[in-house]
């Protein structure tokens, strides 16, 4: 799920799904569901009665590319299993009427254990509310706003990345420890942003706190990243921890400056420090590796 950052205190965020800042939890039981064998561990169904969690942030969303991820959950919490491929339309939560029909998104997974999600990539231009409806499950979808661009307070595409003294293994910046990655501290660190956005190559920026989200999401995506890093040797990475201390009370420099009230995040730039894509909430490593060809 996408996480909150905590101003002042951590605390434990329930299973089911966070959208924004705000918990929600589920008013319907869910059904038994039926269905045929199958030799793909991760397969399961799809019902009316399950809910589409948002793994998105739904008021930093602009006019132009739309990424909308989604997990299945339960009242026990996010589920492990799922279609492989989930469809659905766009609907407009002002008369109903389908804005984009027919979107497509196939299953991914970060690891054993850990939920599934499903990304469906649209365009959207109109300032507006619209629903995601996936098709055989509950009919109220997944509600998101397209906001006034002006209204949009963190960096998103055709944004110029902001040129940050990031937390480097030289110069920790106040931030102890300068990485929380496990079971020692990642490879992005070599360089401040700042000085990343001086060397005209395409850039990834991460904002994300493995410490606190060893199982969720944080850590698994860096993970990925570092992986990825090895067979992109002309992109410069760099990580940037979400507190100051393991306390986890006291946010960043780098997060007050991007503006961040949630984690974790990853932005793509083109060589000239330009953002062409931002990944939120939940990403595959193939996602941003495409974004990179």
């Amino acid at each position: 799920m996408t996480e909150p950052i905590i101003r002042g205190s951590r605390r434990q965020l329930l299973q089911v799904g966070v959208v924004g800042t705000s918990v929600f939890t589920l008013s319907r039981l869910l059904s038994a569901c039926g269905g045929s064998a199958s030799s793909d561990p991760l397969d399961g169904p799809i019902s009316q009665d399950m809910a589409l969690v948002q793994r998105w942030v739904p008021d930093q969303i602009g006019p132009g590319a739309v990424r909308l991820p989604i997990s299945l959950a339960d009242n026990a919490g996010l589920l492990l299993k799922g279609p492989r491929v989930l469809t659905g339309d766009i609907r407009s939560v002002t008369d109903d009427s389908v804005v984009v029909k027919g979107l497509t998104a196939m299953r991914s997974s970060l690891g054993e254990g850990l939920a599934p999600f499903w990304v469906f990539n649209t365009t959207l231009e109109t300032v507006a509310f619209f629903t995601l409806v996936v098709d055989g499950g509950p009919a109220d979808g997944a509600a998101f706003q397209v906001s006034d661009p002006s209204t949009l307070v963190v960096p998103r595409p055709s944004d110029r990345l902001p040129a940050l003294d990031t937390p480097t293994a030289d110069n920790h910046q106040g931030v102890e420890p300068y990485c929380t990655q496990m079971p020692e501290p990642c490879p992005f660190h070599e360089m401040t942003l700042a000085e990343a956005l001086q060397k005209n190559q395409r850039v990834v920026l991460i904002v994300g706190t493995p410490a606190h989200c060893r199982t969720g999401v944080c850590a698994p995506v860096l993970d990925g990243m570092v992986t990825m890093s090895k067979d992109l040797t002309d992109v410069i990475f760099i990580h940037a921890d979400v507190y100051l201390d393991d306390s986890a009370t006291t946010v960043a420099p780098t997060v007050e400056e991007l503006k961040l009230t949630f984690e974790p995040v990853v932005w793509v730039t083109d060589n000239s420090g330009v953002i062409t894509h931002r990944f939120e909430g939940v990403w595959h490593p193939d996602e941003v590796r495409q974004a990179l060809t």
